[in-house]
């Protein structure tokens, strides 16, 4: 993530040649994916929840409806 930021910090300084702002901007395409997916998969973790048999099934919050 520190990597990620310090990318974005040298794009928006504005004072990278071309070439490498097109590669620092890959780089940060990149990272950001990578960032996404390990947010996804922690939050699909999260939503989770252990059954009575202990299985693990996706929580679904109830409507107010019993």
């Amino acid at each position: 993530m520190s990597e990620l930021e310090e990318i974005v910090r040298k794009l928006e300084l504005g004072d990278v040649p071309l070439e490498e702002a097109i590669d620092l901007y890959k780089k940060g395409m990149e990272l950001s994916h990578y960032c996404h997916q390990k947010l996804s998969n922690a939050e699909n973790q999260l939503i989770s929840i252990v059954n009575d048999q202990g299985e693990k099934q996706a929580f679904e919050p109830a409507n107010g409806e019993d």
